[in-house]
């Protein structure tokens, strides 16, 4: 019978001789419950209403699906970390997103109203704030996610299956996990077990440090769960709260994996890298002289491993930030500086700012207002004419039409328009009760169609 709260069994050393018996080392983990008691204070509930859109309607009785007045909406549950006293609350960017309320529950039982201060898909964060006036709240800090280690011990607390504060250990099971989730996938492995519900949850090191957001986990497999380093949402935080998006360094230009015979051809004397495959006419690379075929290597002295860790170290860099790519172009090394430039915005998530100075918006019967597309869009996605969505009006006929924020519309009635005001025109003249066909493509580059009742 076990008598110890925890017992695990390693061997004492790496170096086993077949011909030597193998004696276990026992190591004890002491009990977990008060670090539990010290932090579960700052772990809250979220629950959240949102608004069904799209696809998600098909599953509602027609008599649910309204026609103006509120939106059918559904109920949705995560979990959250205070990480500030004065009630500021990191969770996942999927908990809240759309939501039309969230209410906070906290571990002493109060249940307070929130509301988003910012949101970051491509990471999959959201910072939230505690509305009302609330004072020394139980908060626990962000601890450097870099010191963790593969096998080190990892507790997460959150809300599965609306089982509010319950907690799981586990370990750090791999560390810089790319699970094609974004460009900037950089995520923590754990075997502590998260079930829906834990989003958003901390993970706990055993100093009572948060040093992950639980994001995912594979519905395919037992305890493999996926989180956000600390060190990432830390990086992110003050944007989403005095921005409410987060505005990332942009290099301009394409680039590619370097390993194997592919390194050797191109003299990489590491062997790793991201190979420059096209350059952004005109971009911050361009300017800088970067030519295709240079391999990058490093950036301001941090290695650079692969392309996606070129994307990650460049997004975290503030626009107009100088740094210094070590690059190898025809097997020797060189060191050039770049001035970043601002990363598109092609997925529509921040804030537009207009970029033309004439005309008015399309109408205010539709609901609707475009801009002239930015020519760091243009650069990015090669999408030459059209106009940007930069704003529909809830319950307008744009929003009925499916029209979202992000959106490019490049075609009226199947005529092509090049820029905002050849859009503006096409709208103004459309007559009440005709129904307006729109041509666009959509964050992310897929196209759509679609249609606008004019009133």
């Amino acid at each position: 019978m076990i008598t110890r709260p925890l017992a695990l069994f390693v061997l004492a050393s790496a170096a086993v001789v077949a011909a030597q018996p193998v004696t276990p080392k026992e190591v004890l983990l002491p009990s977990l419950a008060p670090l539990v008691e010290s932090v579960k204070g700052a772990v809250v509930n979220i629950d959240v209403r949102k608004e069904l859109k799209g696809d998600e309607l098909l599953g509602l009785p027609s008599s649910l699906r309204r026609r103006g007045g509120a939106p059918p909406s559904t109920q949705g549950t995560g979990s959250g970390v205070i990480i500030d006293s004065k009630g500021l609350v990191l969770t996942n960017n999927h908990v809240v997103a759309d939501a039309l309320s969230i209410r906070v529950r906290l571990d002493d039982g109060r249940a307070l109203d929130a509301e988003t201060l910012g949101r970051d898909p491509l990471t999959d964060l959201a910072l939230l704030k505690i509305k009302g006036k609330v004072d020394k709240l139980p908060s626990v800090s962000l601890g450097d996610s870099s010191q963790l280690r593969v096998g080190d011990w990892v507790v997460a607390i959150g809300n599965p299956f609306a089982l509010a504060h319950s907690v799981t250990l586990g370990i750090i099971s791999a560390k810089d996990r790319d699970i094609s989730a974004g460009p900037y996938d950089q995520f923590l492995q754990t075997d502590a077990a998260i079930n829906p519900g834990n989003s958003g949850g901390p993970l706990f090191n055993l100093k009572g440090e948060v040093v992950g957001i639980n994001t995912a986990i594979n519905a395919a497999a037992n305890s493999i769960g996926f989180a956000v380093p600390s060190n990432l949402a830390k990086a992110l935080a003050p944007q989403l709260e005095a921005k409410g998006f987060v505005v990332r360094g942009w290099l301009g230009i394409a680039p590619q994996d370097v390993s194997g015979p592919l390194a050797r051809a191109l003299n990489v004397p590491g062997g790793e890298g991201a190979l420059v495959i096209s350059v952004n006419e005109g971009g911050p690379a361009s300017r800088a002289g970067l030519k295709e075929e240079d391999v990058i290597v490093a950036l301001d002295g941090v290695k650079v491993s692969n392309a996606s860790a070129l994307v990650r170290l460049v997004g975290l860099k503030a626009p107009n930030a100088q740094v210094t790519l070590s690059l190898v172009r025809k097997g020797k090394p060189l060191d050039v500086k770049v001035t970043l430039g601002t990363r598109p915005d092609v997925e529509g998530i921040g804030a537009v700012e207009p970029q033309s100075n004439g005309g008015d918006s399309p109408s205010p019967r539709l609901g609707l207002s475009v801009d002239d597309l930015d020519p760091r869009f243009v650069s990015a996605t090669g999408i030459r004419g059209g106009a940007a969505v930069i704003e529909v009006a809830a319950g307008s006929p744009a929003e009925k039409g499916g029209l979202r924020r992000g959106m490019v519309v490049t075609e009226v009635n199947h005529k092509p328009v090049k820029n905002r005001d050849e859009l503006v025109v096409e709208l103004k003249g459309a007559k009440s009760g005709e129904v307006v066909l729109l041509r666009t493509v959509v964050p992310g580059g897929g196209r759509g169609l679609q249609a606008i009742e004019v009133p």
